[in-house]
C-alpha cells in the first residue's frame, strides 16, 4: 500500500462551517464518445437515494441546455452498500465517470482513478477546510456534496404531548429520563415505542453513532484518524450505554429495522418518537407528510461527556471524476459538476430541491430549505459541533464492515462488548501496521 502521507500534510477536517450508489447504465464503452462525435455519454453512480429524483430532474434541465451531453445516473444506497457496488462496478470494468468517495480512506483507494478538479470554479469557491481530505499537493481530487449533520431527530408533537422539553435534555441522564417517560406513555401518545433503530444498517451504527465517541480521541479530525496507528475507544462505555438505550426501548427486532422501515414506515407514520438519523432525512419524511416534516419534527444532540450540546456535522461524501475515462468525457463530467453547484439553476436545486446546507461560499443561507438543515447551522454557526466525520480515516471498510458488523453482533447477544471492542482494536491495528 503507497505510503499515506503523500496525500496528508494536512490541517483537519473542516465541517459545516466547520452513509448511497451505481453501476453504470450503459454498457460497457456505449455513448463514452460516441462515433459519430456528436454526443458525449457520463455514467454517474451515487449514493444519495434521497435527493434521487430531484438530481435526476435537474440532470434532464443540463441535458436540456447541453444537448451534446447524455448522462446516465443509477444511485445505490439507502439499504444496499454504496461502497461495496462501487467496488463491484470497477471491478467488472463498468467504471462510471462520476462516483462518489468519502474521506481520507477512499481517497487513498481510488487515488489511481481521481481527476484533478482544481481547475472548476465550483473547487475556487468551497468552503475554507472542506477540501482537506481530498487534496494532494496543488490537486483536488474531489467536489464536496454538501455539509450535513445528525443526530436525534424526533417528533414535537409527540414531545410536546408527553410534557418533554427538547431543550432540556443535555446529558445522557436527560436523555434517559425523557425515553422513560415517553416508554410509560406509550398508549397515550399512540406509537410503538420510543425508537426505531436501524440496526440492520451497519453504517447506522457503526459509522454514525459509533463516530460521535470516538471522533474526540482523534481530535475530530478525519486525517489524523487515517494516520492513527491504533484506536483506544476511550469512550467505548459511553457508546455502549447509549446503544443499549436505542436497543432496549427501539421497536424490535433492531437488526430487521433498515432505512427505509425507520424513516417512512415507522417515524414518518408516527409510530415512533426519536430515529438517530441526520438531516438528509427530510424529503424522505415530506413525501410520506408534509406537514410533519415542515412543523412537528426537530433534532438534538446524542449526549456525550465533554461535549454536551454538540452535534456531529460535516462533509459526508464528494464527487469525483474517473481520470481513466476519455478526455472529453472528463471534462464533460467536471463541466456537469461545476454547473451543478455555480449556476443559478444548480444553486437554486442544491438550496430547494435537494434542501442541502452548502458547502460552497456565494449561497443565500437565508433559503435553506428544511427546519432540520436549519437547526444544524445554528448549531454550526454558533461553533457547536463535534467537527468531523473521523469514521472516513478509518481503516478502509472498518467502520461499517468490521465495527458495523460487531456492534450487530453484540446486539443479538453473540458476544461481550469488552470482547467486540477488543476485536475491532486488532483490526485497526492489522490494517494499519
Amino acid at each position: 500500500m503507497r505510503k499515506k502521507k503523500r496525500f496528508w500534510g494536512l490541517v483537519s477536517v473542516f465541517l459545516i462551517s466547520s452513509l448511497a450508489l451505481v453501476g453504470c447504465s450503459g454498457s460497457e464503452g456505449e455513448g463514452k464518445d460516441n462515433a459519430s462525435g456528436d454526443q458525449v455519454t457520463v455514467d454517474i453512480f451515487q449514493f444519495k437515494v434521497e435527493i434521487k429524483d430531484q438530481f435526476e430532474n435537474l440532470v434532464e434541465v443540463y441535458e436540456k441546455e447541453n444537448p451534446d451531453v447524455k448522462i446516465n445516473v443509477k444511485t445505490v444506497g439507502g439499504g444496499n452498500d454504496y461502497g461495496a457496488s462501487l467496488k463491484t462496478a470497477f471491478s467488472s470494468g463498468e467504471e462510471p465517470d462520476i462516483f462518489n468517495v468519502g474521506g481520507p480512506s477512499a481517497v487513498e483507494e481510488y487515488k489511481d482513478y481521481l481527476a484533478d478538479v482544481s481547475d472548476t470554479d465550483a473547487a475556487k469557491i468551497a468552503l475554507e477546510g472542506t477540501l482537506d481530505t481530498v487534496r494532494n499537493g496543488d490537486e483536488v481530487l474531489g467536489l464536496p456534496f454538501n455539509q450535513e449533520g445528525y443526530g436525534l431527530v424526533y417528533n414535537k408533537r409527540i414531545f410536546k404531548e408527553a410534557g418533554i422539553n427538547p431543550d432540556e435534555i443535555i446529558t445522557f441522564d436527560d436523555l434517559e429520563n425523557a425515553v422513560e417517560s415517553l416508554d410509560s406513555q406509550k398508549k397515550k401518545l399512540g406509537i410503538d415505542a420510543v425508537f426505531a433503530l436501524a440496526a440492520k444498517e451497519k453504517w447506522v451504527i457503526g459509522n454514525h453513532l459509533a463516530n460521535i465517541f470516538f471522533a474526540p480521541e482523534f481530535n475530530n479530525d478525519a486525517i489524523e484518524a487515517f494516520n492513527g496507528k491504533t484506536i483506544a475507544f476511550e469512550k467505548s462505555d459511553e457508546l455502549k450505554r447509549h446503544l443499549d438505550l436505542e436497543n432496549k426501548y427501539s421497536v424490535q427486532p433492531v437488526l430487521s429495522l433498515d432505512y427505509s422501515q425507520q424513516v417512512e414506515q415507522l417515524f414518518s407514520l408516527e409510530k415512533v418518537a426519536i430515529i438517530q438519523q441526520g438531516n438528509w432525512v427530510y424529503n424522505s419524511i415530506y413525501d410520506m407528510d408534509p406537514e410533519l416534516a415542515e412543523n412537528n419534527i426537530g433534532i438534538i444532540p446524542v449526549p456525550v461527556e465533554g461535549l454536551e450540546g454538540h452535534i456531529p456535522a460535516g462533509v459526508p461524501m464528494y464527487w469525483a471524476v474517473n481520470s481513466n475515462s476519455d478526455e472529453k468525457v472528463v471534462q464533460a463530467s467536471k463541466d456537469f459538476l461545476n454547473w451543478m453547484y455555480t449556476s443559478e439553476t444548480g444553486k437554486n436545486a442544491v438550496l430547494e430541491d435537494f434542501k442541502f446546507i452548502p458547502a460552497y461560499k456565494d449561497y443565500d443561507s437565508s433559503k435553506i430549505a428544511d427546519p432540520l438543515s436549519q437547526t444544524i447551522y445554528e448549531y454550526a454557526s454558533k461553533g457547536n459541533t463535534i467537527q468531523g466525520w473521523v469514521f472516513q480515516g478509518a481503516p478502509t471498510g472498518w467502520s461499517e464492515n468490521v465495527l458495523g458488523a460487531s456492534m450487530q453482533k453484540y446486539l443479538s447477544g453473540g458476544i461481550a462488548w469488552d470482547e467486540m471492542i477488543n476485536e475491532v482494536q486488532v483490526k485497526w491495528e492489522e490494517e494499519r501496521k
